[in-house]
C-alpha cells in the first residue's frame, strides 16, 4: 500500500510538472522539493516465532522467580523513526517458569494460572496498546499506553527501542492494579517473609516481518 501511494504520488507530481511547462522554475522545484520530504507511516508485524517475552517477580527475601511467555500477535505504525501506535496481545496461558525445575515449577506456574493470581481460565490474553510516542535523543522512544490485565486496562509509560526491524523493551506494572493483590504487602499485614512486591518487570525482544 506504502509503494502504491508513493508511486500515485510520483505521478500526480510528474503531471503537474508538465502542466506546468510554460510556468516558472521554482514552482516546479517546489513540487519536487515537495516530494523528497514525504514521509509515509510503515505497519511492521510482529514476528511472535522470533520474539520473546521475559518475566520476573520479586518477594521481599530476595528470592526471584522468573520465566516466560509468548506473544499471540502485534503490531506497530511507525512514520519515521517515531513510533505513531501499536497493538500487542500476549498468551497468558503460555506462562512458563524458568528459574525451578519438576514439582516446584509445575506449582509455581499453576498457581500464576489461577485465579489467586492471573486467572488464565477467564482471562486468556493480555493486550499492550501504544497510543503516542516520544523520541529521546538517544535514539530510544518513550511511549504512553494501556496495558489490559485480567480485563482491567491502565495507563503505562515504558521505554522501546527499534532499529532495523528489531526492538527492545522494558516495562514494570504494578499487578494490584490488575486485582492480582496475593501476599501484597499493601492489602495484607503481617506476612513478614512471605511478601511478594506488587511491581513485575517485562522484557520483551522483538521481531518484525
Amino acid at each position: 500500500m506504502k509503494n502504491y501511494l508513493y508511486t500515485f504520488v510520483k505521478f500526480f507530481i510528474f503531471t503537474e510538472i508538465l502542466k506546468m511547462k510554460s510556468k516558472n522554475l521554482t514552482s516546479i522545484f517546489t513540487l519536487i522539493l515537495f516530494l523528497s520530504n514525504i514521509t509515509f507511516a510503515q505497519e511492521m508485524i510482529l514476528n511472535k516465532m522470533n520474539s520473546s517475552i521475559k518475566w520476573t517477580g520479586k518477594e521481599i527475601t530476595t528470592k526471584t522467580h522468573y520465566g516466560s511467555l509468548k506473544f499471540k500477535e502485534g503490531k506497530i505504525i511507525i512514520k519515521g523513526e517515531k513510533i505513531i501506535s501499536g497493538n500487542f496481545i500476549v498468551d497468558m496461558r503460555s506462562i512458563n517458569c524458568q528459574d525451578l525445575s519438576g514439582k516446584s515449577k509445575n506449582y509455581l506456574e499453576s498457581h500464576l494460572k489461577s485465579e489467586e493470581f492471573f486467572g488464565v481460565e477467564d482471562y486468556p490474553e493480555a493486550s499492550l496498546s501504544i497510543k503516542t510516542s516520544k523520541l529521546k535523543s538517544d535514539g530510544n522512544q518513550v511511549v504512553q499506553g494501556y496495558i489490559t490485565i485480567k480485563g482491567i486496562t491502565q495507563p503505562i509509560s515504558f521505554n522501546i527501542s527499534i532499529q532495523n526491524k528489531e526492538g527492545k523493551a522494558k516495562l514494570i506494572f504494578d499487578r494490584t492494579k490488575h486485582n492480582v493483590t496475593y501476599r501484597s504487602g499493601n492489602f495484607f499485614q503481617n506476612l513478614g517473609d512471605k511478601l511478594i512486591y506488587d511491581d513485575i518487570e517485562i522484557e520483551a525482544g522483538l521481531t518484525f516481518n
